[in-house]
């Protein structure tokens, strides 16, 4: 079943203004909109336009300045009486939202757990939980992924993720916020595929897009500019039917995949390989192409194809399993000698490990020669901007290059007007909107005057105008030699840019996805209450730890803990390498700063005594025993479970007025967002190297400086994550200290008892291997 509205208005808007200024500007000016239930609406526009600020108002998640709004028969906002917080509450358990950037829209790392969320907030209960997981998924086509972590899959399947996460909560209306824009064309088609189904089931659709071709389905194609809606009717079924036809897989105009045999090769990839880690499958699989001096290419394929991996790997900042790869004459990779092994062997896991060395990479000297001659635009321009204004983060690759500050101004002056963004040289990147940063980012890279230029997705969220400014700039560095590679979904694009095709990837279907809990052994099936005092309780033991006989005893058992759960251990070491190297070091100092036993060695007042070095020992490793149980029960737990344990264990506290539920929420999305944020600020070190600084090839105190640098993008991330993560949190109805049902319930059986049973006697062990 799905919720409906009282009457056939779904939302009446009227006289909306909204302001991000306090009045300044208006980025909505004197709205008025009227969706009847089961209508599905498109809305179109420029950037800058109001469609997102729109969307918001709609779907209940922003109050506006100016207006009244009703929403599903509720008046929420009233110009004289303000907004009203019941009637948002009430309206917004009917609405579902969908996001452009599915990632942050994503609760938990279990796909069934994401897609309860939002029935838990309703309250539903748990067998009707249970078969609206079941319907949603079966909808959107992702029921086998169910167990999966979706924050490891492409972008079109946390999309779908996202949508049945809305789908389970039965809503009348649901609005979408340009769903599909960085989707390829087989993933927007599932997408698309999902909202006719449920219009099908009578829900309100209101759906923001740049795709013409997507307004087909259009009841009415509303369009806005300037914060105002100047016309509104039905689709104009010719222009959309041409650019849903432009955008479906064309052949190549000169009728093949590889460049002329007297053209000159600047980029040559032969036989490559690339697996990312924790991956069985290869994402690039004995992959070989050149690409010749001058020549525009296209690479085009769907999401999780490799297209990104690939020109992160011309650029030296992922290495290859095999192959050998070169760029503008640099050695990028170069593989080493060896049986190859064969790709049926690496799809089958069944390649020894002697066969075939991993190649060998690029020199210092070889990496500062090729950012000379590469520039990389990444597909998150927001991730590549670092600098305090737009001037000084277009100058930070020149400078890097050794180039006098006169010739620095020039190329900065010159890649501004280039890309027309000369009026926001002093801006900082951070308040820029989305396209503007896009086009800031570009300029960034065109500022060092690559001979080779690739393009990560540029024009993905723009409008038809700058995206045509795009697509003029790839012509306009054709006509002066620059060899130009873009990566996009649209054929079209491909076409506009008058590029050759080269498509990437299996289908869709072949990638395999990882559990959202490594283990899957019992470990990963204990009550997490229990889980996590127990661990607890390990590891604070540890400390107690004072020699040998216990340090064994203790090591014993945390390798029978890792057995059992069915862990990598060496993924596991890999994970917290960084902790235990920090230990080794305080470990280390222990050495000379310990006393006792026989002096080893002496440096002036400095000496090395046996008891220093048992000291140090021991105190090392019964820490590095502390941060692999930890480990251990991180990586056998998921978030959700994290967020249930430690809201059951501290509920006692409610009745003097503490907010467990949503301290457990806070620590669960902290778990949940800090690889992302660790993701992030990795990709503005590797934005750092690509244009040629310190961090990757300068000295450590260079690099040390270099690292102070991402200080500010990554706070900057997490407060718009933070930001869309308050809006996704809203539409799916969470309200703080409001009543939640739980899909997974917590029970306490006999492999619980059994575990803590086995930790019981390992406490008294532990104790009777106390020394006097």
């Amino acid at each position: 079943m799905t919720a409906q509205p009282t009457d056939d208005v779904a939302v009446a808007l009227r006289g909306v203004r909204f302001s991000y200024g306090n009045g300044a500007t208006w980025a909505l000016d004197g709205v008025d909109l009227t969706v009847q239930a089961g209508e599905r609406v498109y809305i179109v526009g420029p950037n800058g336009s109001g469609k997102s600020t729109l969307s918001r108002i709609v779907a209940g998640l922003a109050a506006p300045d100016a207006g009244t709004v009703t929403v599903l028969g509720e008046r929420v906002f009233d110009g004289d009486a303000g907004p009203d917080p019941d009637a948002y509450r009430r309206a917004r358990r009917g609405i579902g939202a969908v996001f452009q950037n599915p990632e942050d829209q994503l609760v938990t790392t279990v796909v069934e757990d994401d897609v309860a969320f939002g029935p838990e907030n309703l309250g539903i209960a748990h067998d009707d939980i249970g078969r609206r997981i079941a319907e949603a998924l079966q909808a959107v086509d992702m029921t086998e992924s169910r167990a999966a972590d979706p924050t490891v899959m492409s972008g079109g399947q946390q999309q779908r993720i996202a949508i049945a996460g809305t789908m389970a909560m039965h809503p009348a209306m649901v609005v979408f916020d340009e769903p599909t824009a960085m989707l390829d064309g087989a993933a927007r088609a599932e997408v698309m595929a999902v909202l006719d189904s449920l219009q099908a089931r009578g829900v309100t659709i209101v759906h923001i897009t740049h795709h013409a071709d997507e307004t087909l389905r259009a009841d009415r194609v509303i369009r806005m500019e300037s914060g105002r809606i100047v016309s509104e009717g039905r689709p104009r079924r010719d222009d959309a039917a041409r650019a849903a036809s432009a955008d479906q897989p064309h052949p190549p105009a000169d009728g093949g995949d590889e460049p002329q045999p007297d053209s000159e090769p600047i980029i040559d990839v032969e036989h490559v390989f690339f697996t990312y880690p924790g991956q069985t499958s290869p994402v690039i699989d004995d992959l070989s192409l050149n690409i010749a001096r001058g020549e525009t290419v296209a690479l085009m394929g769907h999401n999780g194809a490799g297209k990104t991996t690939l020109a992160r790997l011309l650029c030296a900042l992922e290495r290859p399993d095999d192959g050998s790869i070169t760029v503008a004459g640099v050695p990028v990779a170069l593989a080493r000698g060896g049986r190859r092994t064969t790709a049926r062997e690496r799809r089958s896991g069944t390649a020894g490990t002697g066969h075939v060395r991993k190649p060998r990479m690029a020199s210092r000297t070889q990496r500062r020669a090729l950012r000379r001659h590469v520039g990389y635009v990444m597909q998150h321009p927001e991730r590549q901007l670092f600098a305090d204004t737009v001037a000084q983060d277009v100058a930070y690759g020149p400078r890097n290059q050794g180039l006098p500050e006169a010739a620095v101004r020039e190329h900065v002056e010159w890649a501004l007007q280039l890309l027309r963004i000369g009026h926001l040289a002093d801006r900082s990147p951070f308040a820029l909107s989305g396209g503007q940063q896009r086009l800031a980012a570009i300029a960034g890279v065109l500022a060092c005057r690559p001979d080779v230029l690739i393009m990560d997705e540029p024009t993905a969220g723009l409008d038809a105008r700058a995206s045509a400014r795009i697509h003029d700039l790839v012509r306009t560095l054709r006509a002066q030699g620059v060899t130009v590679l873009v990566i996009t979904h649209s054929a079209a694009e491909a076409a506009a840019i008058g590029a050759r095709i080269i498509t990437m990837g299996q289908p869709p279907h072949t990638q395999s996805a990882r559990t959202g809990a490594e283990g899957s052994g019992p470990l990963g099936t204990l009550d997490p209450r229990v889980k996590m005092v127990t661990f607890l309780v390990l590891m604070f033991t540890a400390f107690a730890i004072s020699n040998a006989w216990q340090l064994g005893l203790a090591a014993a058992l945390t390798a029978g803990i890792i057995a059992v759960g069915r862990l990598n251990p060496l993924r596991l070491l890999t994970a917290v390498r960084l902790i235990l190297g920090m230990l080794v070091v305080v470990g280390l100092l222990n050495l000379f700063f310990a006393r006792g036993g026989d002096v080893l060695a002496a440096w002036g007042p400095l000496t090395i005594t046996t008891g220093g070095v048992q000291t140090a020992a021991l105190y090392t490793l019964r820490f590095a025993l502390v941060i692999v149980l930890g480990a251990v029960m991180m990586a056998t737990t998921t978030p959700t479970a994290l967020t249930d344990a430690i809201g059951s264990l501290l509920s006692p506290l409610r009745r003097f007025g503490v907010h467990t539920q949503e301290i457990a929420l806070v620590l669960s999305l902290a778990l949940r967002f800090l690889p992302t944020l660790a993701r992030e600020a990795h990709a503005v070190i590797d934005a750092q190297s690509a244009r040629g600084g310190d961090i990757e090839t300068g000295s450590p105190a260079k690099r040390l400086r270099a690292l102070t640098a991402i200080v500010v993008p990554v706070f900057a991330g997490t407060l718009r994550h933070a930001d869309n993560l308050a809006l996704a949190l809203d539409a799916r109805c969470y309200e703080e200290g409001a009543h939640r049902t739980h899909w997974r319930r917590m029970r306490v059986r006999r492999r619980d008892l059994l575990f803590v049973t086995v930790a019981m006697l390992y406490l008294f062990a532990l104790m009777a291997l106390q020394m006097p």
